[in-house]
């Protein structure tokens, strides 16, 4: 089962990545994929579900869950789960999941592995029984630990948006299934006064198709410049390692890595990144890598597909020049 999310009517895009991840667990277990659809008039978005991998699809419909509210949400998603009894619930790690998951896992009595980045079906194991194996960073990000859920169920996993892949969306055909929840007006023990969106200007990382990022070794916010007029050639965004974000080079949100973003472009260059495992967390499915240090031991050239040793302060102008004039002739 995948708890989806949806704000204002709109699925947001870990949903389908789970869902994609979903269709190949319950392949490899012989089993259906039930997406849980909670809101207020949002059926529309069933048949989204389904054409994404999902098989049957519950929905919850009712004006308490107009906007997200943790007990309304909690309750209905218990209830359900408890009267279906999945194998596996997925949610996605972002703000309201990370806010729904625990409450859920606690009231079904169950465990939850939080913020995985590999989901994996075990073998056959001595008690007849395959375990979902959930994989996640820990220690500090030092390293990947899986832990499983051998006595209760469902095995819940929060994963973060960008970690797997959603499937094309085709023509399938599903079971769309209506589910009322009893709410109480006591459930509502929160009241909504005012919603304020903020609209960003930047384009969010995750969308891009080329991203240049940079360290520590970029020297200062200054030198983000260089950067950026890598990443226009490209048409692309920069974004940082945690070390440059902490030093005041880049924004959070443009930070990748364990503590910050799960990216997946078609092209990441890595500049004056030494590549430690948190940061190569949240980079190492892009496409093609491109690494440029200085120092030639550096963690980053393990998972780089390109790697230069040199001062990126002198190879990136001439990369820079070089590209726009060989784009220059594809024009």
């Amino acid at each position: 089962m995948v708890i989806c999310e949806q704000r204002d009517g709109i699925l947001q895009k870990v949903t389908l990545e789970l869902v994609g991840k979903g269709r190949q667990l319950a392949d490899d277990l012989g089993q259906k994929v039930i997406a849980l659809l909670m809101g207020n008039n949002v059926g529309d978005l069933a048949q989204v579900l389904i054409s994404h991998g999902a098989d049957r699809v519950i929905h919850v419909d009712d004006p308490i869950l107009q906007g997200f509210m943790t007990e309304p949400y909690t309750k209905a998603a218990s209830a359900v789960i408890l009267d279906v009894n999945p194998e596996i619930v997925l949610v996605g790690a972002t703000s309201i999941g990370r806010d729904l998951a625990p409450r859920i896992a606690a009231r079904i009595k169950t465990g939850l592995t939080a913020d995985c980045t590999v989901l994996e079906i075990d073998a056959v194991n001595d008690k007849g029984r395959r375990d979902f194996l959930m994989t996640r960073p820990a220690f500090g990000g030092n390293i990947m630990a899986t832990i499983i859920c051998p006595e209760h169920r469902p095995q819940m996993a929060t994963v973060r948006p960008g970690v797997m892949i959603a499937l094309e969306a085709a023509e399938r055909k599903g079971e769309v299934t209506k589910c009322d929840i009893k709410f109480d007006p006591a459930d509502a023990n929160v009241e909504i006064l005012e919603t304020t969106k903020i609209v960003k200007k930047s384009k969010d990382i995750t969308e891009a198709k080329v991203l240049v990022s940079g360290g520590r070794g970029v020297g200062n916010a200054a030198n983000f410049a260089t950067l950026k007029a890598l990443a226009d050639v490209f048409n692309g965004e920069i974004s940082a390692s945690r070390a440059a974000v902490d030093a005041g080079y880049a924004e959070k949100d443009r930070q990748v890595g364990q503590t910050g973003k799960t990216v997946r472009p078609d092209i990441y260059f890595a500049c004056g990144i030494s590549g430690a495992i948190q940061h190569v967390a949240g980079m190492e499915e892009a496409e093609l890598i491109f690494a440029i240090n200085k120092n030639p031991d550096a963690p980053i050239f393990e998972v780089a597909d390109v790697g230069i040793v040199g001062n990126l302060h002198t190879l990136l102008p001439k990369l820079t020049a070089r590209l726009q004039k060989e784009m220059s002739k594809t024009v």
